[in-house]
């Protein structure tokens, strides 16, 4: 159930198309190692797949910024590789490079692996603790990696610059790769179902890499598989918003827009604002969508990209985010400099 008196908050009701007098603001990735909060908690911990799995501590984390910046929106603290650490595969975490996954899906058959369905329930268990602690004004939101980025680290067995060994195996071995997309469709859905039953307010799909695809390939793996996760949320909680965000998909934007049915899109910092304003439905929720790096540069180059986005923005529902996550180097000057600008 949602949290608190959605009234009171704006990010919640900016999702739902309306125009607030504030714009809400949140950022990817804002639980994280630019806090020093949260490096002496992970250092207690031992390891990122450990704390993510410690329900206690993971709700500590989700809440840190919140408490620290009083952001418009809490982010569930968790990985996008949960799911198919839940479907079977081995995950763990390389320092300095990375997760790994094995057996990689490019050698092994997506029916050798045993389900391992508690992962979700830790996921779960974070979820109504922060539920339980969240203010009534902040907009709690869950989230799950989209089919297609996800299949990329199944295939592969880490992530890869240019998603070559996917997008081979997606022409290749079309069927396997449908049945691998379809299996991911089932578990997503049932994870955001169990995330909107813990507590969370919205959700966001993150497909990461679909910026890699084909104009064709992106209706096949991105658009479809999107559409129908979100079909069927929608037909257990109509009214629950959700944030659908292709990084990379440039133009291809407005197909997704028009046929994923999500509630609002994010756009990374390639994108000009210019452009989705003229060219995505007028009363489309935009979030988005600040180079990170303007906002580790600060000074001016900050100011000005902040204030060119929200002036872009003006008249339509829109929520101020980074393009992408927050890097581990950002400062934290920075970040509250950018809240008095969204703010002021």
């Amino acid at each position: 159930m949602p949290n608190g008196t959605d009234s009171q908050k704006i990010l919640l009701q900016t999702l739902l198309g309306r125009k607030t007098d504030q714009t809400p603001v949140w950022l990817m990735r804002q639980a994280g190692r630019y806090l020093p909060e949260y490096r002496e908690l992970r250092s207690q911990k031992g390891g990122f797949l450990e704390l993510c799995y410690d329900a206690e501590a993971a709700a500590e984390v989700t809440l840190q910024p919140i408490k620290r910046f009083g952001f418009d929106g809490a982010i569930l603290f968790s990985d996008i590789l949960i799911v198919p650490h839940a479907m079977g595969q081995k995950l763990w975490f390389e320092t300095g490079e990375g997760p790994r996954l094995a057996p990689r899906l490019v050698d092994a058959a997506l029916s050798s692996l045993e389900g391992a369905p508690e992962h979700f329930k830790a996921i779960y268990a974070t979820v109504r603790r922060v539920s339980e602690r969240l203010d009534d004004k902040t907009t709690f939101m869950g989230f799950a990696g989209s089919p297609w980025t996800v299949a990329t680290y199944m295939l592969h067995g880490q992530g890869s610059k240019d998603q070559g060994v996917a997008r081979r195996f997606a022409y290749q071995n079309e069927a396997a790769f449908a049945e691998l997309i379809n299996a991911l469709i089932e578990n997503t859905v049932e994870y955001l179902l169990g995330q909107i039953e813990a507590g969370v307010d919205a959700v966001q799909l993150f497909d990461s890499w679909a910026g890699s695809l084909s104009p064709a390939q992106f209706e096949k793996w991105v658009i479809a598989p999107n559409a129908e996760i979100i079909a069927r949320l929608k037909a257990v909680h109509p009214d629950l918003p959700i944030i659908g965000f292709p990084k990379g998909a440039g133009a291809k934007l407005v197909a997704y827009a028009n046929e994923t049915g999500a509630d609002a899109i994010g756009l990374d910092e390639t994108v000009d604002p210019v452009w989705a304003h003229e060219n995505l439905p007028v009363d489309l929720p935009l979030q988005g969508n600040l180079d990170p790096l303007a906002l580790i540069a600060g000074g001016e180059a900050l100011e000005q990209s902040v204030r060119h986005i929200l002036q872009v923005f003006e008249d339509r529902p829109h929520i101020f985010n980074l393009g992408h996550g927050i890097l581990p180097d950002t400062p934290i000057e920075h970040v509250e400099k950018l809240l008095t600008l969204v703010r002021q």
